[in-house]
């Protein structure tokens, strides 16, 4: 995700990430905001709906470089993340990828 997205981005990756999952029958997807210094409420959304949309259509997701004012900003609004593991950078994610799905690797 871009640092500087906007809505009308953020909807057009949900519907072809979504699309993409669907296509290629993915089982992972890692959602890298590392990028986002602040999101506001609605892009906030975006990633809590791109990772349901992902789950439902059997993907397993990890969003990767949540800063802390995103987290909080999550927080804020009460969106949960309920579900979906987070990596604190890409190596660490594809590390736990690599030992085995539910590794130590893994952000609760």
């Amino acid at each position: 995700m871009q640092e500087d997205i906007d809505d009308h981005s953020a909807l057009e990756l949900a519907d072809r990430l979504a699309a993409e999952v669907a296509a290629h029958g993915a089982r992972t997807v890692l959602l890298d905001v590392s990028a986002a210094q602040f999101v506001d409420s609605f892009i906030s959304r975006v990633i809590v709906d791109i990772a349901r949309v992902c789950r439902l259509l059997g993907a397993e997701v990890t969003v990767v470089g949540i800063r802390p004012a995103v987290a909080i900003t999550l927080v804020e609004l009460g969106l949960t993340l309920d579900g979906v593991r987070t990596a604190l950078t890409i190596d660490d994610a594809m590390s736990t990828l690599e030992d085995g799905a539910g590794g130590d690797g893994w952000r609760a």
